[in-house]
């Protein structure tokens, strides 16, 4: 068992990065899971977890995570009336059947090559964040059809690979298609339900292999789902408050060149 001071750093850690991610999903639209990712990987590699699984069961308590705070976050911002449902139930399909098939992806995949994925996308959005444009429009409304048939199960597909709600894609999907930010943000909350929740059915189904953290049921981590759940209800909330109150513009840019960072040293591990 890893040393008592080490647990209490890392348990002071999660409760930091949980409270951060809190924000994050309510503020700006990116969803808690980017944060908690890296955090967690970081975190059970310091713990001496280093199986073959951990990038899988990283994923799977983030996940875990996302289909709590989602939920709260998706009712504060209903409360203001900026969710719209026509687009969650529109979408939902298609969105539950992508998070099903990442499911089936992650299980196959090695921690390693999950590594590189997570990379990847989380520079893309990164980039997206640090250099996209408000005024950047792909038409001027959601689109139905064949083209959220194609689209929908992408979104919830690619979110189980990096272990995050629907915010990271799902705004930016949505303000490309001229919905409003406020709206997109609230909107892609219930996304994150979408994803998360048969996503985490199906986790905690697969066995995990190797040195496995204590109370790991399937592949989600008890402890830190409880750790980070204990914060992120107290500050979502906050974030969706602040949302409402100021432009989060210069606070994205500050992200992006954090996860910028955090992407390109999970592509640096996984090349080790």
């Amino acid at each position: 068992m890893p040393e008592t001071m080490l647990l209490i750093q890392m348990t002071l850690f999660l409760l930091v990065i949980g409270a951060f991610a809190g924000v994050l999903a309510g503020l700006l639209g990116v969803g808690g899971g980017i944060v908690l990712v890296p955090a967690f990987f970081y975190s059970f590699h310091a713990l001496g977890f280093d199986g073959p699984q951990l990038m899988q069961m990283c994923l799977a308590t983030s996940l875990a995570t996302i289909v709590v705070t989602s939920l709260r976050s998706v009712l504060s911002h209903n409360k203001k009336g900026a969710v719209d449902w026509d687009i969650l139930r529109g979408w939902a399909p298609g969105i539950v059947i992508g998070a099903s098939l990442g499911v089936l992806m992650v299980a196959q995949l090695r921690s390693s090559t999950l590594q590189m994925v997570f990379g990847v996308l989380g520079l893309t959005i990164g980039l997206y964040l640090g250099f996209g444009r408000s005024e950047w429009r792909l038409g001027q409304k959601m689109p139905v059809g064949l083209a959220r048939a194609v689209m929908s199960p992408v979104l919830g597909f690619l979110s189980v690979l990096l272990g995050i709600g629907g915010g990271s894609f799902g705004v930016p999907v949505m303000t490309l298609y001229n919905t409003p930010m406020h709206r997109a943000v609230a909107t892609a909350a219930g996304f994150g339900m979408l994803i998360a929740v048969p996503a985490v059915i199906g986790f905690l189904f697969v066995p995990m292999q190797g040195a496995v953290p204590p109370f790991t049921l399937g592949l989600v981590n008890l402890p830190a789902f409880g750790i980070i759940i204990a914060m992120t209800l107290i500050t979502a909330p906050l974030g969706v408050k602040i949302a409402h109150m100021m432009d989060p513009k210069p606070l994205k840019r500050v992200f992006a060149v954090f996860l910028i960072a955090v992407a390109l040293n999970m592509l640096r591990k996984a090349l080790m």
